[in-house]
């Protein structure tokens, strides 16, 4: 019998092993710098200089214009990291960190051929009359991102669950984040795009 149980006790070691989280590398924590800063610059650019009656273009009344857009990208900045703050100060879960989605899970929320739904706290409210706005508020909360990123941990070592994307760890939550802005970003782009787009 103490036989069975220490085999059962070197089985369950072992299975720990398997699924054990490697810590983040120096060259990760760069790379979700570098991704952060690139989806950042790519929002800038959308909506830079654009006039009143472009940052209020709307496709169709059901589409939301670039203002709409780049609120939602604002407002979710913050509402996102404070969801991954928390979690960075849990003990590592496991059984979460085993569970972790290992895809490019940046590469699927750019995906715009898949809809979801915003949450209500996320969903625009006219918030900025002007460009010029919305980017002074993204800029500032974007770089708490960027600073939280250098200094948080080690987003390896930490999980919790996505409500859109499963298990995540802190990287993934990350890189979701980044791409999120992307996603929305590719909104505007769209808008921009339309046949009836002021010019």
């Amino acid at each position: 019998m103490k036989r069975v149980f220490i085999t059962l006790l070197v089985s369950l070691f072992a299975a720990t092993l398997v699924f054990a989280a490697e810590p983040m590398t120096d060259a990760e924590r760069a790379e979700l710098v570098a991704h952060l800063e690139r989806t950042g610059a790519k929002f800038e650019k959308s909506i830079e200089g654009l006039s009143e009656a472009q940052w209020h273009y709307k496709a169709a009344p059901d589409r939301w214009s670039p203002a709409e857009a780049a609120e939602h990208i604002t407002t979710s900045e913050s509402f996102i990291r404070g969801a991954i703050e928390p979690m960075m100060k849990q003990e590592p879960a496991a059984d979460l960190l085993a569970a972790a989605r290992k895809d490019s899970i940046d590469q699927i929320v750019v995906d715009r051929s898949k809809k979801f739904q915003a949450p209500e706290p996320l969903k625009p409210a006219n918030k900025y009359k002007t460009p010029a706005e919305a980017l002074a508020v993204f800029r500032a909360e974007r770089q708490k991102t960027i600073e939280f990123v250098k200094t948080g941990g080690d987003f390896r070592l930490h999980a919790s669950v996505n409500p859109a994307a499963g298990p995540l760890d802190g990287y993934g939550w990350v890189k979701f984040l980044s791409a999120h802005s992307e996603r929305h970003t590719l909104q505007i782009e769209e808008v921009k795009a339309d046949a009836g787009y002021p010019k």
